[in-house]
């Protein structure tokens, strides 16, 4: 069960290695761009490549659904980047049902871990593999594997490793389960201090720049959110406003008097004031445009000595 390209090597690893995918769950297609055509999902597409059968109810509650899936008989279900499953689905296959979730769980329980792992400037990250029960990425952890998150890494650098580790993480999970050689332990809370980050569904919203903060979580909030969803900003110049995404910043630690969000204008460099220090805007996109570099936004829009992020 699993949508994004996220879950793909995680199905195709288990082919390989020559398990039985009986079926695979996956989302409705969607329409998406100009010309709204039907989008198929990466795992759907991943299926048809490999003559596997694909669902894809509306409605996971539905008790057809249920019915469907005690048909195939399967001996353990795997969901890889999925909606939440009701109970009567996690609990039918004998040997349960194992999630993937890309962190160290107990931390970062939630929609993006990989977001925020970035954004909050962690240096440690990982894979999990869990036992789905009812509330929310709280099921007993079966294994766990960490990995080193770079000091320039964005989201979708981080995204791409842990897929690939994932999908081993995964395999191993599967061969000790067959075997009987893993036991499931609890989450281990207690052992963390504090309260415990988490890991929401971000919005639009939450992608917007606060200016006020410092250069260096700036860095991490832009870089946690490169490429997808993107942070944000408004760029006030005169009577015109320009929603702008940016993609990619360079911290500069240099003081200096400008308010946050004033754009600086230097040697053909798009250079922003924050509340302490500013950074150097490598790569963005102006709505309605293609991405572009700071130089190249300089020259094209010429913004005017007062212009501002807002």
């Amino acid at each position: 069960m699993g949508t994004p390209r996220f879950a793909v090597p995680s199905l195709e690893i288990l082919i390989e290695k020559g398990y039985q995918v009986r079926a695979v769950v996956t989302a409705p297609d969607k329409p998406s761009g100009r010309g709204l055509k039907m989008r198929e999902s990466a795992v759907k597409l991943a299926a048809l490549a490999n003559n596997i059968e694909v669902l894809q109810p509306s409605n996971l509650k539905e008790d057809r659904l249920a019915e469907t899936l005690r048909h195939f008989a399967a001996d353990l279900f795997v969901v890889v980047a999925f909606r939440m499953l009701p109970e009567k689905i996690w609990t039918i296959p004998p040997l349960g049902t194992v999630n993937l979730h890309a962190s160290l769980l107990p931390l970062y329980r939630g929609a993006a871990p990989i977001n925020h792992a970035i954004i909050n400037g962690e240096k440690i990250t990982g894979v999990t593999t869990f036992l789905i029960e009812k509330e929310i990425d709280t099921g007993k952890i079966l294994l766990q594997e960490k990995t080193g998150i770079g000091n320039n890494e964005t989201a979708g650098d981080l995204h791409d490793r842990l897929m690939v580790d994932g999908a081993r993480l995964l395999l191993k999970t599967i061969e000790a389960i067959t075997a009987g050689t893993v036991t499931p332990k609890a989450q281990g809370e207690s052992a963390c201090r504090g309260n415990l980050p988490a890991a929401p569904k971000i919005t639009k919203i939450d992608c917007r720049i606060n200016w006020s903060q410092p250069a260096d979580r700036l860095y991490d909030f832009v870089r946690g959110l490169s490429p997808y969803p993107g942070a944000w900003t408004s760029l006030g110049d005169g009577n015109k406003v320009l929603t702008v995404k940016i993609f990619e910043v360079e911290k500069i630690a240099d003081a200096h008097t400008f308010n946050p969000g004033r754009l600086i204008v230097s040697n053909n460099q798009l250079i922003i004031a924050t509340g302490k220090g500013s950074v150097l805007v490598k790569r963005l996109q102006p709505e309605g445009r293609r991405p572009m570099t700071g130089p190249e936004f300089i020259r094209g829009f010429r913004p005017g000595p007062g212009a501002s992020c807002i």
